[in-house]
This record gives C-alpha cells, structure tokens and sequence, in this order.
C-alpha cells in the first residue's frame, strides 16, 4: 500500500518535473524526488487548513449576499 502511494506521488511529481528539467538531464532524480516532497507538504498543509479556509469562504460568500 505505501508502495502505491510512493509510485503514485513520484509519478505525478515526474510529470510537473518533466516541464522543467529534461528527463535525460543528471539531476532529474534528485529534482522529482525534491518536487515529490513539495506536493506532499503542499497537500498535508491543504489538508490541514480546510476547515479554516472553508469557514473563511462561508463567511465571505455570506458577506456578499447581504443587501446593504
């Protein structure tokens, strides 16, 4: 199961490497593995903030609803 999600995250951290360095290039390794760990902090941090950025667009749509 861990191995799913390694070879999941790698594969779609290589597709968004792949726009920047070339696959052939010596430090493509180096470079997926680094943007691999920048979209697992990216989504634990997403994950973690929902309910807060959830409350905030309520109250905001709320807001905008009201008539002055």
């Amino acid at each position: 199961m861990l191995g799913w999600f390694a070879r999941l995250s790698l594969a779609l951290a290589s597709w968004v490497t792949a726009f920047f360095v070339a696959r052939d290039a010596v430090n493509f390794g180096v470079v997926n593995v680094f943007v691999a760990i920048l979209l697992l902090a990216l989504g634990i941090g997403f994950l973690a903030f929902w309910p807060m950025m959830r409350d905030a667009c309520q109250t905001f749509y709320r807001n905008l609803s009201r008539r002055p």
